[in-house]
């Protein structure tokens, strides 16, 4: 093992042989600890020393087994997702004093599936159904089988596609990729972007197959117009925000619905309240409309929550 100072989140994850969402699981209870730069968890060398060791002789982690009256308990809560307005959000709920908020920046359908699993605390997702032509509630309709959950509007924003400047192939719809020879830049499975891509396949009758480039996958809106911003794909998925950051253009397709998703617990009751007071906010809803290229008008609001 090497003697680097720290290690991310998916390295910790190789070198222990595990999945991120077990490292995840063990940052949420506090076995391993972690620091932030930026947006990013890190696991100190020594720590992750420490923690090996203590496995290696069966010593149990020292707890405090209590808290000096004037000292507010904090628990550490993990956000999935890859939005700046998520680390926002983050903010804002740590003004609160209650809570240390991690992330993790899987996509859609991962963050999701680490809620379901108790790896996260608040999951965001924009997956669009074809068949509804609605987001994100028709999944989880599938998923949280038997589960009480609530699902809170973060903000509205435009999907499309990334295309090189001046738009060169005159790309307007999926109904191009019937027409021309496209060079695609994909994202990975489980993501927003390629759930949204995937399913107006399917309603165009396109296998993707057919698509140049559809095994090629990045991990972020901003690799993806990287890609065709230098000319080695024609088109790829994202959002309009990273094409003003980027030399790219964007062709609008559709408004997406960013969400967010949490179970509903008698443990996650104040957990609820302090998201839903950070998002109705006026000053969380003025960052986020300073940043420009995001929909507010229904930020904070309850968009689907089981009865139970």
């Amino acid at each position: 093992m090497s003697q680097q100072q720290s290690y991310t989140i998916e390295e910790v994850a190789q070198l222990l042989k595990v999945s991120k969402l077990t490292i995840y699981d063990l940052v949420k209870k506090g076995a391993l600890p972690v620091f932030r730069v930026g947006r990013q968890m890190r696991v100190d060398y020594a720590d992750l020393q420490l923690y090996i060791q203590q496995r290696k002789t069966g010593a149990s982690l020292v707890v405090p087994t209590s808290i000096a009256p004037h000292v507010q308990p904090t628990s550490n809560i993990i956000i999935s997702g890859q939005d700046i307005v998520l680390d926002i959000l983050g903010k804002y709920i740590e003004k609160k004093q209650t809570y240390k908020v991690l992330r993790s920046h899987e996509g859609s359908f991962n963050g999701v599936m680490a809620l379901y699993n108790g790896s996260c605390d608040i999951a965001s997702l924009h997956m669009y159904d074809g068949d509804t032509r609605e987001y994100n509630v028709p999944y989880l309709k599938r998923i949280f089988v038997s589960h009480a959950y609530i699902v809170i509007r973060l903000v509205a924003r435009q999907a499309g596609f990334y295309v090189q400047k001046g738009n060169p192939l005159q790309i307007h719809s999926f109904a191009d990729f019937h027409a021309k020879e496209l060079q695609l830049i994909n994202r990975e499975k489980g993501s927003g972007a390629r759930t949204l891509l995937d399913e107006q396949l399917r309603i165009q009758g396109l296998s993707p197959a057919t698509i140049i480039g559809y095994n090629n996958e990045e991990k972020s809106h901003i690799d993806v117009a990287s890609i065709v911003a230098k000319g080695d794909a024609d088109v790829g998925i994202g959002i309009e925000k990273v094409a003003k950051l980027l030399e790219v253009d964007f062709v609008p397709l559709m408004k997406e619905y960013y969400d967010i998703v949490l179970l509903k617990t008698s443990d996650n009751e104040h957990l609820i309240r302090v998201v839903k007071d950070s998002l109705t906010s006026t000053d969380f809803q003025a960052e986020i409309a300073a940043l420009g290229g995001y929909d507010i008008t229904e930020t904070g609001q309850v968009i689907y929550e089981t009865l139970f």
